[in-house]
């Protein structure tokens, strides 16, 4: 299943530098995966400061 980043999000930007796919983007208020073009990598969880992507 597709990474979701929760409300823990702090919009810092860190986890769209790290995404292979560019599968992540600013939303409003949050930064938001696209589900149809996460690969589940991980790599957006590794570099979160506060533990918001995780697998859904």
């Amino acid at each position: 299943m597709a990474y979701k980043i929760s409300d823990e999000c702090i919009s810092c930007g860190a986890c769209a530098g790290e995404c292979p796919v560019n599968a992540i983007s600013e939303g409003d208020g949050k930064y938001v995966i696209d589900a149809d073009t996460c690969i589940e990598c991980g790599a957006c969880a590794d570099v979160c400061p506060v533990g918001a992507p995780a697998a859904e």
